[in-house]
C-alpha cells in the first residue's frame, strides 16, 4: 500500500519488480496480477507493459510458466527469480534505511 504525502513516486517503480514481488506469494496470471500490484503497490499497470514486462522476466529465467486447463497463462517465480527478488529488496531496505537515517541526522 502506497501512503504519505510521497504516493506520487509509485510511478518511477519498476514493472519487473512488482511482478515479481506479487508472484512471491504464488503462480498468478496477468488480470490477477495487475489487481494485486494496485492494491499493493497502488500502481495500475497497463497490459502492455505487464506482458512486455512478463516476456523479458521469462527470457532472463526469472519466471516461467505454469501449466493450466484455463485460458489464462500463470507465472511463478523460479529459484533465480526468487534469489533476484530476495537481492533486490535487501538493497532497497539497505538504501531506506540509510535514507531514514540521513533525515533523522539532519533534524
Amino acid at each position: 500500500m502506497v501512503t504519505g504525502s510521497g504516493a506520487g513516486l509509485s510511478r518511477f517503480a519498476d514493472a519487473g519488480l512488482l511482478i515479481l514481488i506479487s508472484l512471491a506469494e504464488g503462480p498468478k496470471h496477468g488480470y490477477a496480477m495487475i489487481a494485486d500490484i494496485k492494491e499493493v503497490a497502488g500502481v495500475k499497470l497497463g497490459p502492455g507493459t505487464l506482458y512486455a514486462a512478463l516476456s523479458r522476466l521469462e527470457q532472463q529465467g526469472l519466471i516461467e510458466p505454469v501449466e493450466s486447463d484455463d485460458r489464462r497463462r500463470p507465472y511463478q517465480l523460479t529459484s533465480a527469480g526468487r534469489a533476484e527478488l530476495r537481492d533486490q529488496l535487501a538493497g532497497m531496505e539497505t538504501l531506506a534505511s540509510t535514507g531514514l537515517q540521513r533525515m533523522e541526522a539532519a533534524r
